[in-house]
């Protein structure tokens, strides 16, 4: 995969030392008698994420078309352990998630540009609201890519209010959402032609994508994909890749 910053994948992670590995879990043990933690997939005691839940967010990259316009890949379906640990990381601030969500995120956008445009693509990241980053904290999104390595840039921002998306069926989903993003200062003369991937963290009815692809194109960009770290698995639309 090419990024627009290095043109090369990512490295892979350097192996911890032994000794700065007994030294992390040391201070893990100390740190989880004062702050208690419990697994976000699973609620067993002194685990951020049991080796269990951990292995169920291993990446199977499938595929959903998004209205003719573009293709999604998604690296996890939106059900059990990987919905409880996705909820735990937007809701309850745990942003040592995002390094073990980020393994399926990463999986998804090599796929999509897996024999892709043959030039530097921009990831571009679905912007976080300013009232949920004022709630969280952090921008759910942009942090996900970053932890994936894949160079983030902050091309569009929320303009209008849209509502909360959850209980909305995909008619009023699209409504909400239309309209609701913008690009940001100076991005208009940066994004003509140039080749685009939409990064998310969950894809439901493809709405909020359908809107960023939008407001990317009036800037002149490509939409060349988008990629997730996890899809709802509405059956009719998804297929395992490869299948």
């Amino acid at each position: 995969m090419r990024s627009a910053s290095s043109g090369h994948p990512p490295a892979a992670p350097t192996p911890v030392a032994p000794l700065a590995a007994a030294a992390r879990d040391a201070l893990a043990g100390a740190l989880s008698l004062v702050f208690p933690t419990w697994c976000a997939g699973c609620d067993l005691a002194d685990a951020t994420l049991c080796a269990p839940c951990r292995a169920a967010l291993q990446p199977e990259v499938r595929t959903r078309a998004l209205g003719g316009t573009f293709t999604v890949f998604a690296g996890l379906p939106f059900e059990g352990v990987v919905a409880r640990v996705l909820r735990a990381y937007k809701e309850e601030g745990r942003t040592a998630l995002a390094a073990p969500l980020a393994v399926a995120l990463r999986a998804a956008a090599h796929a999509a540009l897996a024999g892709g445009p043959g030039e530097p693509v921009i990831v571009v990241p679905v912007p976080t609201s300013p009232g949920a980053m004022r709630r969280r904290g952090y921008r759910v999104v942009a942090l996900l890519a970053r932890h994936a390595g894949l160079h983030p840039q902050r091309a569009l921002r929320a303009g209008v209010r849209a509502a909360d998306q959850r209980g909305l069926g995909a008619e009023d989903r699209e409504r909400n959402v239309t309209g609701s993003m913008r690009l940001g200062r100076g991005w208009d003369t940066r994004l003509a032609g140039r080749a685009v991937l939409l990064v998310d963290d969950v894809v439901t009815t493809g709405a909020t994508l359908r809107e960023a692809a939008r407001a990317l194109s009036a800037g002149g960009a490509r939409v060349v994909g988008a990629a997730t770290v996890a899809s709802t698995p509405r059956r009719r639309f998804l297929t395992a890749t490869g299948r």
